[in-house]
Order: structure tokens, then C-alpha cells, then sequence
């Protein structure tokens, strides 16, 4: 059963979380790698009540991060999109995808069309996305995507210490930037 948008790119589906999805987004929590600057690596049942909060964020918020799905294999990719959990400093657009699909370009694809579901439906302003000062490869992205870092912001508990840098644009900067990225 479909709780939301469906978002269909070139290579990917971006629809809200659904069970059979599950398995992959744990064993994506498990790998400490992958998990280093996104909360750090859990175990299913933690990863269970993670999942949970992303399906329920739809309900609650109407909109979430989505299940990234490979369209040529039907795998479960990562979880991209709007993410704004109470007392976050703004809107994110949040990233993080499975090893066995990082530098593939489905971080961007699927960034992407977040980006545009963000300003074009959700009506966002800015987009925004927080970033551990250590994490290259996500400013890297947030650098492909337009966005600048605007400095150090503050998350809430239970990630007040955790060092991050606000990345931003404005909506009329993404539009912009859209328009150069060709995509």
C-alpha cells in the first residue's frame, strides 16, 4: 500500500517506506562505515524503531524521507528526502544510501527529485542539509546539489554534541542550479 508520493527519475523509485523494505535499511544500519556521521551503526530492533519513526514522519508531517529504489533490480537503495524531526534548526533535505550503492550517482538522481518535491510540492523556501565537518563525501553532494555551507547549526537531543555545518540555498538558488545541472 502506497502512504505517499511516488517519484520515478531515470534510474530510481522514491515512494514512503514500506515493509518489505525493511531488511535493507538494516543492514545499511548495521554497517559502521556507512552509519559514521548519520547516528552510528544499530542493531535491527534499534534500526526497527528508526524505520518506524520515518514511516510515521509521513503521517505526522506528510512528508519524509523516501525509500530509494533501484528500478532495474527492484533493491532498496537508501533513504533520501524532507526531513524536519521536532526541534530541528530547519528543513532538511537528508541523505544516506547502502555501500553497495555509494558512488554510484543515485545519491544525486535521487537528491534531486527530493530537492524538487521540497520547493515544488512542500513549498520550502530553503533547503538545507546538516553535515558533519569530517564527511566529504556528503559535502561533496550538498556541493553538486548548490548549496553552500552557512556554518556550524546545533541538533537536538540525543545529537546536541555531534558536530554539523549547515549547508543551504535558497529555493530560487536551487531552481537556478537545477536548471544548470541539466538533469
Amino acid at each position: 500500500m502506497l502512504n505517499g508520493p511516488l517519484l520515478v527519475t531515470e534510474r530510481l523509485i522514491l515512494r514512503p517506506p514500506a515493509a518489505e523494505d525493511f531488511d535493507a535499511f538494516a543492514e545499511m544500519c548495521a554497517d559502521a562505515e556507512t552509519m559514521q556521521f548519520i547516528g552510528g551503526a544499530c542493531p535491527p530492533a534499534q534500526a526497527w524503531r528508526l524505520w518506524c519513526t520515518l514511516a510515521g514522519a509521513w503521517h505526522i508531517r506528510g512528508f519524509s524521507m523516501f525509500s530509494v529504489i533501484e528500478r532495474a533490480s527492484g533493491e532498496w537503495v537508501g533513504r533520501i528526502g524532507p526531513w524536519e524531526p521536532a526541534e530541528w534548526p530547519a528543513p532538511e533535505i537528508a541523505y544516506g544510501v547502502r555501500a553497495k550503492f555509494a558512488g554510484t550517482g543515485f545519491a544525486f538522481e535521487a537528491a534531486v527529485a527530493a530537492c524538487d518535491f521540497a520547493v515544488e510540492f512542500l513549498k520550502w523556501d530553503e533547503l538545507m542539509h546538516c553535515i558533519d565537518p569530517a564527511n566529504v563525501r556528503s559535502q561533496a553532494l550538498a556541493k553538486r546539489l548548490g548549496a553552500v555551507n552557512s556554518g556550524p547549526t546545533r541538533l537536538p537531543a540525543p545529537f546536541q554534541d555531534a558536530p554539523v555545518d549547515a549547508w543551504k540555498q535558497s529555493a530560487d538558488n536551487w531552481r537556478a542550479n537545477r536548471k544548470a545541472l541539466g538533469t
